[in-house]
């Protein structure tokens, strides 16, 4: 599926707008530059950020780079199933909150929520519940969304697919591992690292969210897309590019730990456009982070919300 791609390899575009002819030709010629063709018939997870319904047009991957996604991989023939776990709520109401559900009208995708979880063990003890599909597609198009982070400082690759855990169990983990040593950022590698081996990332940031995130930041005119097999690098090259150090970023201190493969600036290979082509000057990030734990109100709020939004 990766035609020989080197993991170490970070492809970027500039982008200025969400157009949708634009959005096709930059992404397809991204996917292309990491080797991304999957096998007619294959069925492939599109895993945007539908983080939540509060400030979608912002918080959530934009609409026209899921259906260009979607439109790149129905070319080669494979079925696409468009998914997520969002924090509150179902994929389906913030999808609809957001626009993707009408941009993906027309489209032969299935769009849904992550459900039927099953039991991944974790590194440093207990375990969380991955939805089925994600274990179940042949690969998964990772499609982020860039943003500044209050509990992690940036939210990209990585992050992103933490939405594969479903429903409440999200809350769950931070509300039992969250400021715990390293137990929180290493389960959202234990994630990262269990779908590793089917996972392409393919990065929104031509609108990025600064300031405060991941729900209720400010809009940062980025102007890129940016795609990898490996989601450990191409969050590294972000950091890079933002000027931060290991220490300022729990997850890639804890890539660091691991040993990761990209997890090195100085491993790092950029195709196309160049790290000088983008401009992070005025991106602002929150100086302290906000405490990883959960209060058990906002469990019990989060699993109301979600609730509701099965029956509206």
């Amino acid at each position: 599926m990766y035609a020989g791609a080197m993991q170490s390899t970070v492809a970027m575009a500039r982008l200025g707008a969400y157009e949708e002819s634009a959005l096709l030709c930059e992404a397809g010629l991204l996917l292309e530059a990491i080797g991304f063709r999957p096998a007619p018939g294959s069925l492939v997870l599109l895993k945007p950020n539908l983080v939540s319904a509060t400030n979608a047009g912002l918080s959530t991957t934009h609409p026209l780079v899921v259906r260009a996604a979607c439109r790149l991989v129905l070319d080669y023939g494979a079925r696409v199933v468009v998914a997520d776990s969002p924090a509150f709520g179902s994929a389906e109401s913030v999808a609809g909150q957001s626009g993707l559900t009408e941009a993906l009208r027309g489209l032969p995708v299935k769009l849904t929520t992550l459900c039927n979880p099953r039991r991944l063990p974790l590194r440093l003890g207990g375990s969380l519940g991955l939805g089925s599909l994600a274990l179940e597609a042949d690969a998964i198009l990772n499609l982020p969304k860039f943003k500044a982070h209050n509990q992690m400082r940036v939210s990209a690759a990585v992050k992103n697919l933490f939405g594969c855990v479903v429903g409440c169990r999200k809350a769950i983990a931070h509300a039992r591992w969250g400021d715990h040593g390293n137990r929180f950022e290493s389960a959202l590698m234990d994630v990262a690292q269990a779908l590793l081996s089917k996972t392409v990332h393919l990065l929104d940031g031509i609108t990025a969210m600064h300031v405060r995130g991941p729900m209720k930041g400010d809009p940062y005119p980025l102007g890129m897309l940016a795609a990898s097999i490996d989601g450990v690098a191409l969050d590294t090259a972000l950091y890079g590019l933002l000027g931060l150090r290991p220490q300022d970023v729990p997850l890639w201190a804890e890539a660091l730990r691991r040993g990761a493969p990209g997890a090195e600036l100085s491993s790092l290979a950029y195709s196309l456009a160049q790290p000088a082509d983008f401009d992070f000057s005025g991106f602002v990030i929150p100086e302290v982070l906000d405490v990883q734990t959960f209060h058990p109100y906002r469990l019990i709020r989060g699993r109301l919300r979600s609730l509701c939004a099965r029956f509206l």
